[in-house]
């Protein structure tokens, strides 16, 4: 018979147990536990671990990684309107459930199940359980972010309202290697990223691909020098404790991937990336100071050819795009599921919902038609 558990910290979770689950590289109990360990999503940061979870007998069989929240920060999902809009109907917003990754705006499964049961009932019971855990917690919603399309999917059939953004990723088109990826492009272009490439060069920078036991402490502590400096230059907000750093580094070190860059021998700059099963995944990155094409060449070129090295299909480097699409990322949908508690709210939401998945896709489609990358396979 299953059972329905919560928990309010994903330690108290053995980990081979919660790792035998199928989600994805931030799924994995080491990452969660890395962030809640190190108070980055806490309570006292505004989220409040409630992670759901089923039992048959002493067996996991499927969970939920969940939070009550009081804020919208460090989602990536930008609902801040919805709560505006909430406070103008004079109904509540805040606290709400989010099953998601927390400051990781990543596509993964959300919902995980064990790969030797049947996974439908197992997803009827995780949103069973959602919904009983908002009513008890007198939650206004349930949130379940960057989810896949499959999954989204199927928790339409629950009632939810999927929302659609889009990022851009750089897939592999059968390229080959670096000279084959530049070959897609028109002349113009692919002299343009040449240039970008050997500025670095010439500025006498060494920019170096670091992992495994390549990756020394002193790197992982530039590293959240270069984060803070970022966060405090565009205005954000530092979520990552210094800790934080050094704990993801002992839990977490198999698939950390950092791009660092030298200057007489001394990190000027990074990139924090993450290494999953068969794609990349760029998280946060920094510099001590500006300098032409750098950035490129740390956040893009090198981890483009690491994966054509290495095998990778995809590397998703996060949110934001003005700079990628013209270097051969291309935009790809990503996914979340809403379910809020009062129609007055919930009934506006659905609508602006619908037109805003039309305009999605259409942006989309547009951006795909005007790729700078002359494509050999057709969209996915």
């Amino acid at each position: 018979m299953a059972t329905l558990r919560v928990y309010d910290r994903i330690t108290r979770i053995p980990q081979a147990a919660w790792d035998r689950l199928a989600g994805g590289a931030f799924s994995e109990w080491a990452w969660l536990a890395a962030l809640e360990e190190t108070g980055c999503a806490v309570p006292d940061e505004g989220w409040v671990p409630r992670h759901l979870t089923v039992w048959e007998d002493d067996a996991l069989v499927a969970a939920a990684p969940t939070y009550i929240k009081l804020h919208s920060m460090g989602e990536f999902v930008y609902d801040w309107s919805w709560a505006h809009a909430a406070r103008q109907l004079g109904v509540d917003y805040y606290p709400k459930v989010v099953v998601g990754v927390p400051f990781t705006p990543a596509t993964g499964r959300r919902l995980l199940t064990a790969p030797d049961r049947e996974r439908a009932p197992l997803v009827e019971l995780l949103v069973a359980g959602l919904h009983e855990l908002a009513r008890m917690t007198d939650c206004a919603g349930i949130h379940v972010l960057f989810n896949t399309p499959e999954e989204a999917a199927a928790l339409e059939e629950y009632g939810a309202e999927t929302r659609l953004q889009f990022q851009f990723h750089w897939n592999d088109d059968a390229f080959g290697d670096w000279e084959g990826f530049l070959s897609r492009f028109r002349s113009k272009s692919r002299n343009k990223l040449r240039r970008e490439r050997r500025r670095v060069v010439e500025a006498g920078i060494d920019v170096r691909v670091l992992e495994g036991e390549a990756i020394e402490p002193a790197h992982v502590e530039a590293m959240h020098t270069f984060y803070e400096g970022t966060a405090w230059r565009f205005g954000g907000h530092s979520y990552l404790k210094p800790a934080f750093w050094r704990e993801v580094q002992e839990r977490f070190g198999h698939r950390l991937h950092l791009v660092m860059a030298f200057e007489d021998g001394h990190p000027i700059a990074g990139a924090f990336n993450i290494r999953g099963a068969d794609r990349l995944y760029g998280r946060y990155w920094g510099a001590l100071e500006d300098r032409h094409s750098l950035h490129f060449e740390v956040c893009y070129y090198q981890p483009i050819e690491y994966c054509l090295a290495n095998g990778l299909s995809a590397f998703e480097p996060g949110h934001g795009g003005g700079h990628k699409y013209p270097r051969g990322f291309e935009p790809a949908l990503c996914y979340s599921s809403h379910w809020l508690r009062d129609p007055r709210l919930a009934g506006p939401i659905a609508r602006h919902l619908e037109q805003e998945r039309r305009h999605v896709r259409q942006r989309v489609e547009a951006l795909r038609a005007q790729s700078p990358l002359r494509r050999l396979s057709p969209d996915p």
